[in-house]
């Protein structure tokens, strides 16, 4: 079924890549907007930040769901698992946890923490980091060791 609507999909070894350029651009997209309404003194630009941030966490869940079910059957090397895809794992679970912090309270303090503002500033500039840092390791994966398809042999040897 999936194959009748998204048919380049078969050629992908897994789900992953489907979900995770969602996290990515609502994730982005809050902290942009959350920093433009601090910045501005905005309250129209906290709710769309605020709903951003909501979807980012609700399609981070669905990209780390997909990527969990996904790393066993990822065809790498041991030197690719090793070097990159692990580090890519532990940095979006961390971007994960600590967009779970975030969302929770800004759930509590809808739409933008008053309180704490700045740590929550400073939380979302943390994310930011860790997901460009995390999403260059998932794209190295993709892109350099072909972990999204099959478009030359596998395993491909980690090299620096």
């Amino acid at each position: 079924m999936i194959d009748r609507i998204l048919p380049g999909q078969s050629h992908l070894q897994n789900l992953h890549p489907l979900f995770v350029h969602f996290p990515i651009a609502f994730i982005y997209g809050a902290a942009l907007l959350y920093f433009l309404a601090w910045m501005r003194a905005s309250e129209p630009l906290k709710w769309p930040a605020f709903w951003m941030l909501l979807l980012g966490a609700l399609s981070a869940a669905a990209s780390i769901a997909t990527g969990l079910y996904a790393e066993p059957g990822v065809m790498v090397s041991l030197s690719v698992r090793d070097q990159l895809l692990r580090n890519h794992k532990h940095l979006m679970l961390a971007a994960s946890v600590v967009i779970g912090v975030l969302t929770a309270w800004a759930l509590a303090a809808r739409p933008m923490p008053t309180r704490g503002r700045y740590v929550f500033l400073a939380g979302l500039l943390a994310i930011v980091c860790l997901m460009a840092v995390g999403a260059d390791l998932g794209g190295r994966m993709v892109y350099d060791y072909n972990a999204g398809g099959a478009a030359c042999p596998q395993p491909i040897d980690f090299r620096k």
